[in-house]
């Protein structure tokens, strides 16, 4: 799915976020950057746009970026990402305690089990290292009702004009209501060994950054 809608993808994400995306990859990028990490991990990198963030928020840095779709990594090779690789988020090919911060944006939701996948992402921080996702979630206030109409019947066929590829963007929606998110995640990230999680609502609740530590 993803590998069909690999060349209009950033395309896609602009339009269809208004241009929030810019600002959503920035937030995390800064918070990131302020222990001043040596080695960063953003897993499900898709076309490279939060990793080429994170490299210029975090210049002493070096970014891994990461994915396990191979057309979505040659996108990001023709914007310059450096340091692909593609692999498996919930089998990754690093050592335990490899990484000083992880990031996850729009890609957990993608991936067969979020407990193992949460897990896997913990594993291969260091211990103090911070875990950061973000992703989308359902408003808990007035824009829920539009925003679920705005999933379900306007999304998909906007984005099917601009990738053609319909279907992929109508699961968009379903995976987004399946999702867990609020107290839900929080509650996941602490059963899989992260402390002292943390969950900012972004553009009214239509996305939600989590952010959780591990046991140092």
């Amino acid at each position: 799915m993803f590998g069909k809608i690999a060349r209009r993808y950033d395309l896609a994400n602009h339009v269809l976020s208004f241009g929030l995306d810019y600002g959503w990859r920035s937030r995390i990028a800064r918070l990131v950057a302020q222990p001043r990490p040596q080695l960063v991990l953003d897993l499900a990198t898709g076309s490279g746009d939060l990793a080429l963030t994170l490299a210029k928020f975090c210049p002493q840095a070096k970014v891994v970026a990461a994915d396990f779709c191979l057309p979505m990594l040659r996108q990001a090779q023709g914007k310059n990402v450096a340091n692909l690789l593609a692999a498996d988020g919930t089998r990754m090919p690093f050592a335990a305690e490899t990484f000083d911060a992880v990031t996850v944006a729009f890609g957990l939701r993608n991936m067969s089990s979020y407990p193992f996948a949460i897990r896997e992402f913990l594993r291969v921080l260091r211990p103090g290292g911070e875990l950061y996702i973000l992703d989308f979630s359902m408003p808990q206030n007035f824009l829920r009702a539009p925003y679920r109409l705005y999933l379900k019947k306007v999304l998909p066929q906007i984005a099917g004009w601009l990738t053609r590829e319909r279907d992929a963007y109508a699961y968009l929606g379903e995976s987004v209501e399946a999702f867990p998110s609020g107290h839900q995640m929080l509650n996941l990230l602490c059963e899989e060994g992260g402390i002292n999680p943390s969950c900012r609502e972004l553009a009214g609740g239509i996305v939600s950054l989590y952010r959780a530590t591990k046991t140092p």
